[in-house]
């Protein structure tokens, strides 16, 4: 791209300079450098890069098949497979250039202590910001899940909030009842941004066997199929954290600069980029041409001009379905 081009895109998110709106979600790169090597990448073509979730310990993760792949879609049930927080933060940080574009640590737990444990570690090191996933299982609890909970979410925000003062940002699930409540609680609880949203529960089935193709049984689903829940998700949340002036990274199923720049409508300021990496790792900087000529073309003179407005029909209050 040129110039003009690089600076349509440039942006802030959380006090952080992002060169593009695209984010690099946790889970597609490994721990940064995987992607950061592959010939071709540019640190104009990702505002940040999301690493691998991370537990306190070292993590196996689940037994194969871990991953299957689905209409329009893709399942995965890893199950945090990682080395442990101490040994990200002291044999993987050290190998990233943070020069090259910003770095999002991605914490996981199975307790609220281990998610104030985790973040007390990544504090202690150049890291530009963390990304509390409370999609996990809450094992004092039965096994349910912080993120389908508003009390439990917030109550893990506020654990990490006493540990560090970067940037905090809460991946919200969709599996519950009403994410826009569960913002509000996150954002109360000291979160400075939203990553909207984490994958949907879903299974397959092997039909010959009769059993789920993975072995989890059950997988989180991502990729295109996701992206009208997604888009809607996001525009839910944007009504809460418009009002606290924080920002969202829109995601789920995004593999186009159309898709891209729909999320943006939606309120997200920043959005990842997942599951279309593992077929096209470089396209990145498609998106971003796109992006920028749409921008062009409406003379915006910056994709932040562009966040939050989407023009509803009518009062915006119709019934959600019907015949």
């Amino acid at each position: 791209m040129n110039k003009q081009d690089c600076e349509l895109l440039k942006l802030e998110f959380c006090g952080m300079s992002f060169n593009s709106p695209l984010v690099l979600l946790s889970g597609c790169v490994g721990f940064g450098e995987e992607y950061t090597r592959v010939k071709g990448f540019s640190n104009t073509d990702v505002g940040a890069v999301c690493l691998k979730g991370t537990t306190e310990k070292p993590r196996l993760g689940n037994p194969a098949h871990r991953i299957a792949e689905t209409y329009m879609g893709m399942l995965n049930a890893i199950g945090l497979q990682n080395p442990g927080a101490e040994k990200v933060v002291n044999e993987y940080l050290p190998g990233l250039d943070f020069s090259e574009t910003r770095f999002i640590a991605n914490l996981s737990g199975s307790t609220v202590e281990e998610y104030a444990n985790v973040t007390r570690i990544f504090d202690d090191s150049p890291i530009d910001a963390m990304e509390i996933n409370i999609s996990c299982p809450n094992v004092k609890e039965g096994g349910v899940a912080f993120g389908n909970d508003p009390d439990m979410s917030a109550r893990v925000v506020e654990a990490c909030r006493n540990m560090t003062n970067k940037p905090l940002i809460t991946k919200l699930s969709p599996n519950q009842t009403d994410i826009a409540e569960n913002a509000r609680r996150c954002i109360e609880a000291g979160t400075d941004g939203l990553a909207v949203i984490n994958t949907l529960m879903g299974m397959s089935i092997d039909i010959e066997s009769r059993q789920p193709v993975i072995a989890n049984n059950q997988g989180g689903l991502s990729g295109p199929a996701i992206k009208p829940i997604a888009l809607l998700k996001v525009h839910q949340v944007y009504q809460v954290s418009k009002e606290h002036d924080i920002p969202i990274i829109g995601q789920g199923g995004i593999t186009t600069g159309k898709d891209a720049l729909e999320f943006i409508i939606a309120g997200a300021k920043a959005v990842g980029i997942g599951t279309a990496l593992f077929y096209e790792p470089l396209m990145c900087p498609k998106i971003n041409e796109e992006i920028a000529e749409y921008l062009r073309l409406q003379n915006m003179k910056n994709v932040s001009e562009l966040v939050g407005t989407l023009q509803l029909h009518g009062d915006g209050n119709q019934p959600a379905y019907g015949n």
